[in-house]
């Protein structure tokens, strides 16, 4: 008989609150308490809302998370710390997992509570379950097939291409990616698929 599938969850596909996504939202100046909501959708559909209130005036700043999972109300906070950066800029920010009690710039949501990874047992990354045959290929010419969403993110409404007159890294490293995947040749590409 054989043995049953077991299908993980997968941590690119849950629910996910990002620290940098928050400070660059305003969420996390200084002295501030500030309410909003946060929307998730994948491919124009909805697939989840929650409302928080983040302060950062209080002794020990916290994000308060208020949502309904399975038709049941959840209100918790989630505590918030900081360290000097090392660029002398600012903070870095981040979450203090209520369960296990560790720092993390995102949380995920798996069973209803929005948690550091390691508080989940059996997930994994989607690149964790991808055949060596395929990570290899992603390896190799994982740019061949990626060049459609490098041109796409190259020529967004407001992508900066220069900057004080001279190009940014991030359009740098966007050529450089794409003339590597219009190198690699087609019979290249379609020997490694059928290898």
């Amino acid at each position: 008989m054989p043995k049953p599938h077991k299908f993980p969850t997968l941590y690119n596909e849950v629910l996910q609150i990002n620290i940098s996504k928050l400070k660059g939202w305003g969420y996390l100046d200084p002295e501030q308490i500030k309410s909003g909501t946060l929307n998730w959708s994948r491919n124009g559909n909805p697939t989840g809302s929650i409302s928080i209130r983040v302060n950062t005036h209080s002794e020990q700043p916290y994000i308060e998370l208020k949502y309904n999972f399975k038709d049941e109300p959840r209100n918790y906070k989630v505590y918030l710390t900081s360290t000097p950066s090392n660029l002398n800029r600012g903070e870095i920010w981040y979450f203090i997992c209520p369960q296990t009690k560790k720092r993390c710039r995102k949380l995920y949501s798996i069973g209803g509570y929005f948690l550091h990874r390691e508080a989940f047992n059996g997930c994994m990354y989607e690149t964790q379950t991808q055949s060596k045959k395929y990570r290899r290929l992603d390896k190799t010419l994982g740019v061949y097939f990626k060049c459609e969403s490098l041109y796409s993110e190259l020529y967004k409404k407001h992508f900066k291409k220069t900057y004080a007159g001279k190009p940014t890294k991030k359009y740098l490293r966007l050529i450089e990616q794409i003339q590597k995947a219009e190198s690699i040749p087609y019979h290249e590409v379609e020997r490694a698929i059928l290898s």
